[in-house]
């Protein structure tokens, strides 16, 4: 199995680190990541600059690693369609993010995206992110996504499926077990903190808070509360079916 491994946080992290390393296992590991941290940067791709790539070494192991001035998006399609043009990979791995990815946040998420870039390219991809920032170690996050990892290609049918996994950052005797979810609701009380420059011209530092919404009880933000392993299938097909049978019955053109 050929991997390619991506995330949003920037190359030299833990949680890429630890996430490459015990992928090993499974076969060979490509990592190609942003050279800085990418976060909430969604689905954007580099259009009007050159995109800039240095081979690195890759903390103290021999895989073959790439650093991109790029978003995550960026890295998984300059992967795939360049510097691994001729080595087809069989699976796209984002993560482990510092930090969740739960509910409407995927479509802000860097890590998110750079799945669904992979699935956009027919490859079947899964993103990997930890529930809260406040990590002591990647290690369960990264042998669970690893284990999961392993099966994938025996379940996936739809390339275009993209797995979301969230890990809990409590004790691991805390964690009660995994749930395939939902995505829930995420939404914040956003403020904006307005500020002078020397020359007395306003910028503004933006900050959030989520809020508490009520949730579906099959929701990713209700298990990861409840100490569960959250797995949401998702994928890049944002048509409403709903909508779209009923505007099928419009006479839309009179």
């Amino acid at each position: 199995m050929r991997i390619v491994v991506t995330n949003d946080d920037g190359i030299f992290t833990e949680g890429i680190h630890q996430l490459a390393k015990t992928l090993q296992r499974l076969g060979e590991v490509i990592v190609v990541a942003p050279s800085t941290e990418q976060s909430a940067k969604g689905h954007s791709i580099t259009l009007f600059n050159p995109l800039r790539v240095k081979k690195i070494h890759f903390f103290n192991t021999e895989i073959e690693a790439y650093s991109v001035d790029g978003t995550p998006a960026d890295c998984v399609k300059l992967a795939v369609e360049a510097i691994l043009k001729d080595r087809k990979p069989d699976l796209v791995i984002s993560g482990i993010n510092n930090g969740p990815n739960l509910g409407t946040d995927v479509l802000y998420s860097g890590t998110v995206s750079a799945a669904v870039e992979g699935a956009i390219l027919g490859i079947p991809s899964i993103a990997v992110s930890m529930a809260t920032s406040e990590i002591e170690t990647y290690e369960p996050a990264a042998e669970f996504a690893c284990k999961f990892a392993k099966s994938i290609l025996q379940i996936v049918e739809n390339p275009s499926t993209v797995f979301n996994i969230n890990y809990p950052t409590c004790q691991i005797q805390s964690i009660k077990g995994v749930k395939v979810t939902t995505l829930g609701l995420r939404q914040y009380a956003n403020t904006f903190d307005e500020r002078k420059d020397p020359q007395g011209n306003s910028y503004y530092w933006f900050s959030g808070k989520a809020m508490e919404l009520e949730q579906n009880k099959d929701s990713d933000i209700v298990a990861i509360k409840e100490n569960y392993i959250t797995i949401s299938p998702i994928h890049f097909d944002l048509t409403h079916f709903e909508t779209f049978e009923k505007l099928k019955n419009w006479k839309l053109d009179e």
